[in-house]
């Protein structure tokens, strides 16, 4: 498969008032095209600070990240990011929200009709349809962030980063959306990269979970492979030994491993 995504030597130190803060170090990851990578690990571990360095939202000061065959120097639309807060524009509907990053992307290449039919596209893909017109305020949080999905999916990009995008919900919609995100990524065969907190979450979506240990100077620990076969069934999981298996290591690492270090 194709190394769609390229971390090698990765580390960022924040200068402070006390001094530098090491981050991350020596972090080296490959993603494969297709493939759906999960960064599990304690709060503070830097999961976010990575999905950033990749979205180009932040720059390493050590190693170079390589996307698509380029390495990243800031934001671009080859990467699209879905924050645990939705940030849809109150004053928009849910159509022109998606619009607007369809627009910024495709705009100068393509007929408005080309551009509605792509944002019509993207909401059809997340079920939302019937709230095309409705604005973020007269929607629930789920559905928001659907929008928000939907806005990242219209881009086409070549890497989809998510943050924690269903922390702030509730645990049935978040089952739910869990759901409807392991469809989206069989029928677009995006490549995905995830920061969660949730371990069955990461589990039950990934083809690999990649634990971070305790900061600072984080780094990866372990690497976990995923081998569940697709399409997954969360209650034809719910008693699977290999799923069972793979919750206890990813449990083992993160309250046994790095709860030992910490203490």
């Amino acid at each position: 498969m194709d190394k769609h995504l390229i971390i090698e030597g990765v580390g960022v130190t924040f200068e402070t008032k006390r001094g530098p803060f090491v981050a991350l170090r020596d972090v080296d990851l490959v993603v494969r095209k297709g493939e759906f990578v999960t960064l599990i690990g304690h709060s503070g571990c830097g999961k976010s600070t990575l999905l950033n360095l990749v979205a180009g939202l932040l720059h390493p000061t050590a190693g170079h990240i390589i996307a698509v065959g380029r390495e990243v120097a800031g934001p671009g639309p080859d990467r699209a990011v879905v924050f645990q807060n939705h940030s849809l524009l109150p004053w928009m509907t849910c159509f022109d929200n998606v619009y607007l990053a369809v627009e910024r992307v495709f705009g100068g290449s393509e007929p408005k009709a080309k551009l509605r039919e792509r944002t019509a596209a993207a909401l059809a893909l997340v079920h939302l349809e019937h709230a095309a017109q409705k604005h973020p305020n007269e929607i629930s949080g789920g559905m928001k962030q659907r929008v928000g999905i939907a806005r990242a999916l219209a881009m086409q990009p070549k890497v989809l980063l998510l943050d924690e995008p269903f922390g702030a919900l509730d645990a049935l919609t978040r089952a739910l959306l869990q759901d409807e995100l392991i469809k989206i990524v069989a029928q677009t065969g995006s490549t995905v990269l995830m920061v969660t907190h949730d371990v069955d979450e990461a589990v039950l979506l990934s083809d690999r979970v990649v634990m971070l240990t305790n900061g600072p100077a984080a780094t990866i620990g372990e690497v976990l492979d995923i081998d569940l076969p697709r399409p997954r069934d969360r209650l034809a999981l719910a008693n699977d030994a290999r799923y069972m298996a793979c919750r206890s290591a990813v449990l083992a690492f993160l309250y046994q491993k790095q709860m030992k270090q910490a203490a």
